[in-house]
């Protein structure tokens, strides 16, 4: 192989053929569980605080307005996306009609044959969503 990696050896990085690398670095995001990972700079906390971080993550609340955090681990959008509760579109389009029932987008790409370029998304009903209400 002709290839080099970037490698770390001795706290310098490097440029090596991927032969004389015998290790590869874990994720951070691998090792903990998906509260801790949302925990920002998690690898510079004291043991004892990052254990104290994730079990009060464990049992936060919704908020009732949403805002962006101030800092992000980058492993937010993962987590919305994989909670199931957010309703994501599967091709490009302009939102035609919302109600309490479903979502309907117009696709603005090119249309195979057959395909009317209309996506309808259903939504949950009222009594089992997990939004809180105020």
């Amino acid at each position: 192989m002709s290839e080099l990696l970037n490698c770390r050896h001795d706290g310098d990085f490097d440029l090596v053929p991927p032969s004389s690398v015998d290790f590869v670095d874990v994720s951070p995001q691998q090792t903990v569980s998906v509260a801790a990972a949302l925990i920002p700079f998690l690898e510079n906390d004291d043991a004892n605080r990052a254990l104290m971080g994730s079990n009060m993550m464990r049992q936060a609340v919704p908020l009732v307005t949403n805002e962006a955090p101030f800092v992000g681990t980058g492993m937010e959008e993962t987590v919305a996306r994989d909670s199931g509760s957010s309703v994501v579109a599967t091709r490009d389009g302009i939102v035609d009609q919302v109600d309490s029932q479903r979502i309907v987008v117009t696709s603005k790409g090119d249309l195979e044959a057959g395909d009317l370029g209309v996506d309808i998304y259903n939504l949950k009903n009222f009594k089992d969503q997990i939004n809180q209400h105020v």
